[in-house]
């Protein structure tokens, strides 16, 4: 439930935890009052793994925090279609011309069908879209000028383009933790490099080939590198410092590494004493989804998307409470029989939500729910405890004789942070036919009337025989439940 405004900004301060830093940190904005987030998003190359989704769930879940505690949110997204090679350690072909070759299709064909279906998997996770959508394609003059500020005191060229050298800086990798050559955030060797860390700012295009996304530059044609990128569609956007960067736990070892680097030499900073140094103030990563079944990396083929989930009847926002039961900062392990169980759990949810739907809402005075709420609050505020307020709005959905305009409204507050759809999805809509399903929803509900019609006349063989009719075909029969029957979901 999404219909009520949010509390005013609550007695919990909100606590962070900062990868810069490795520690939790009292969230005190650049702008009073305001808040600006940067998300690292897609290479618009192929769909997106379910994996690569935790990552929106999640800065979509902290924006909402930032909201409920009263802050105005810019929220900025951007969408890579140029830059980003094969390999995140700045290696490879570029990803986009890549697979343009492979589709016999152009690059900005495959990034308009590749970014048309991520932001359709944010509709089903019940992601909001960001303040702006930022598409590097957009930027490239503004990446040519960010280039040249930094050039001359912290770059050096080479016959493949224009090199970082991260020996300008202090504390190259602090990140990542690597501080040495054969850290996590190595990159891989080029001939001429000073550093094997030291990264392209700017590609030339190989003599003799073209490239269908180029521009010209002082060092010649070719395309920004991947990192240059967003630092300057953040610095663009958001200013700097602004407030928090995200991205997956996979961004802290090379790609914001290098983007840190660049702010710091464009901003003209030395060491990263005052984390603003770093272009944002806070960084924070979600953590890996893990498949032990081998089927996230895309390089697998059949990898696992959202609309595999769907078509095997699982509906997009069972992921999205499977990914906030676990802390966003802890490794969560994905399994068929896991979601099946988050999708039971949000069936639970909507169910004990629904009877206060249709109720008008009203001021929250009960002692009962002010308290939940502030246990939420507490929650939230603690580095985004989703686990726990996942559990308190449970609480608060149970509740019985209470009067339904307060609940109704504690739901709303509750959801707006959670972002489950209380006060829209019915139980109905999580009843998803999966793709596989060999008979019809008619036929179905024929068969149950048949059955019903053997029972009341006490024929029991035929009424059973009919519901292995039904469980044969993938059907689960739910006897004095008001649905009636339900799909039988597995791996």
């Amino acid at each position: 439930m999404t219909d009520a405004s949010a509390p005013p900004i609550s007695a919990s301060p909100l606590k962070l935890f900062n990868s810069l830093t490795r520690s939790l940190e009292t969230f005190e904005p650049v702008h009073p009052g305001e808040a600006r987030v940067y998300s690292c998003g897609p290479t618009v190359y192929n769909f997106q793994h379910i994996g690569n989704m935790r990552a929106y769930v999640f800065a979509d879940t902290l924006g909402r925090t930032l909201a409920f505690k009263g802050y105005k949110l810019r929220h900025i997204i951007n969408i890579t279609d140029v830059g980003h090679l094969t390999s995140d350690a700045d290696a490879g072909d570029d990803k986009m011309e890549k697979a343009a070759a492979l589709q016999g299709k152009s690059a900005w064909d495959i990034a308009a069908f590749y970014t048309a279906e991520f932001k359709r998997d944010l509709n089903w996770l019940n992601v909001r879209d960001p303040a702006k959508w930022t598409v590097a394609t957009d930027y490239v003059a503004r990446m040519i000028e960010f280039a040249k500020h930094i050039a001359h005191t912290h770059c050096y060229e080479l016959d493949s383009g224009l090199y970082f050298d991260i020996s300008t800086v202090a504390d190259y990798g602090r990140l990542a933790r690597a501080v040495t050559d054969d850290g996590e955030g190595r990159i891989d060797e080029v001939e001429g490099k000073r550093h094997a860390a030291d990264f392209a700012i700017w590609r030339k295009t190989p003599a003799g080939e073209t490239r269908q996304m180029e521009w010209d530059s002082p060092w010649g044609r070719g395309a920004p590198g991947w990192h240059l990128e967003c630092s300057v569609m953040g610095e663009a956007e958001l200013g700097m410092p602004f407030d928090i960067h995200t991205g997956g736990i996979d961004h802290r070892e090379i790609h914001h590494p290098n983007e840190i680097a660049q702010n710091q030499a464009y901003r003209g900073c030395g060491g990263l004493d005052h984390a603003e140094h770093s272009g944002a103030r806070l960084w924070m990563h979600n953590n890996f989804l893990i498949d032990r079944g081998g089927k996230m990396s895309k390089s697998s083929g059949e990898f696992l998307r959202l609309q595999l989930l769907v078509d095997r009847g699982y509906h997009p926002l069972a992921y999205r409470l499977m990914c906030l039961q676990a802390h966003y900062r802890s490794e969560l392990e994905f399994s068929w029989e896991g979601l099946g169980a988050a999708l039971t759990r949000l069936k639970r949810l909507v169910m004990a939500a629904a009877p206060v739907r249709d109720a008008e809402p009203a001021e929250i005075t009960d002692r009962r729910l002010t308290d939940l709420l502030a246990k939420f609050d507490a929650a939230i505020s603690d580095d985004l405890g989703t686990a726990v307020a996942l559990t308190l709005i449970e609480e608060v959905a149970a509740m019985k004789k209470i009067d339904a305009g307060q609940k109704r409204a504690a739901l709303a507050a509750m959801d707006a942070v959670l972002g489950l759809n209380l006060a829209i999805i019915a139980r109905t809509d999580l009843r998803i036919r999966p793709k596989a399903a060999a008979i019809a929803n008619d036929e179905i509900e024929a068969i149950l009337t048949r059955r019903k019609e053997a029972r009341a006349s006490k024929d029991f063989a035929a009424s059973d025989a009919l519901r292995d009719e039904l469980i044969a075909a993938g059907v689960e029969v739910m006897d004095g439940d008001p649905l009636g029957w339900d799909w039988r979901l597995g791996d």
